[in-house]
């Protein structure tokens, strides 16, 4: 996932604003103006890395120097020294919330990723392990490109990515078929669509009206087997892509993914992101500046 620079540095500058409100006024009171100062950013777990692009963008934008010794994506252990950063004692201080936040939260969402896609592959499944919409107001970019990071598809981003029929689309349009027709009438050609069934006898007849995607909703894996039969019996199989979604966790998705599907999804992946805990240590301090600069 690619944002150019200024747009992806105006999305930083949103949530450091949040966090700062007025000023920092702790910092303001005890770092005299004018100190410069060293930091380390160093891992207290050992995970995946992601965020890193994101968190040194927040600190050059700033007008602070900093400098990774990891790439996203890669594996890192405790302890480890990720990325440094100096200039302005006050930036630092005050950026160090977002800047963590940021790092630890899109890190969290790439290691949990990365160890489910490792697990199917360990099983043999080459099933696709993919996050939802289910993202953090304001953050829906960095929890995206956290699941990429780690291995995982991000799903539709907007919700002009793709056409996705849910259950009240088709209780507006008066059936499933009905939806599907009036989606491929007035839709690009461009647009995928994609239909929520909740039993597995309307997969055969979503696949007819000519779905692209046909998304299982909170279906168990023997119901999802039985609408996969469904499909192969109508020689419907493998000419769509299926999807589980729904009551899918870390300690049942192979039990789904086992089941015949292209897709599983997971909107725990994101909406109950654990982050992995990292710190940020002063290590070097210019104290030439003399305390009576403090305002």
């Amino acid at each position: 996932m690619f944002l150019p620079q200024k747009i992806l540095e105006k999305k930083l500058m949103e949530i450091l604003a949040e966090d700062i409100g007025q000023g920092d006024i702790t910092t303001a009171l005890i770092a005299p103006l004018g100190t410069e100062a060293e930091a380390a950013v160093i891992a207290k777990q050992q995970g995946i890395v992601a965020g890193v692009e994101e968190t040194k963008t927040l600190w050059e934008s700033l007008g602070l120097r900093a400098e990774s010794s990891v790439n996203d994506g890669e594996e890192i252990e405790a302890k480890q020294v990720l990325m440094r950063v100096s200039g302005d004692v006050r930036t630092i201080l005050s950026t160090e919330r977002t800047a963590l936040s940021i790092l630890t939260r899109m890190s969290g969402i790439a290691t949990v990723t990365r160890r489910l896609v490792e697990e199917l592959r360990r099983v043999g499944l080459q099933t696709r392990i993919a996050c939802t919409r289910k993202t953090a107001p304001g953050l829906l970019y960095f929890d995206k490109k956290a699941v990429s990071i780690g291995g995982g598809d991000t799903h539709r981003l907007h919700l002009d990515d793709m056409i996705l029929i849910k259950d009240n689309h088709i209780a507006v349009a008066g059936g499933i078929e009905q939806a599907i027709r009036i989606a491929k009438k007035r839709a690009s050609f461009t647009k995928k669509i994609e239909i929520e069934v909740t039993k597995a006898e309307d997969a055969p007849t979503a696949a007819k009206a000519g779905a692209d995607i046909i998304m299982f909703d909170n279906f168990s894996p023997k119901q999802i087997e039985k609408a996969c039969m469904l499909l192969k019996k109508a020689k419907l199989y493998g000419r769509i892509l299926t999807e589980a979604s729904g009551g899918i966790t870390a300690e049942n998705f192979l039990d789904f993914a086992s089941t015949g599907v292209n897709i599983v999804s997971l909107g725990e992946i994101t909406s109950n992101a654990r982050t992995l805990n990292m710190s940020l240590e002063i290590s070097r301090i210019n104290r030439k500046a003399s305390s009576s600069k403090l305002r």
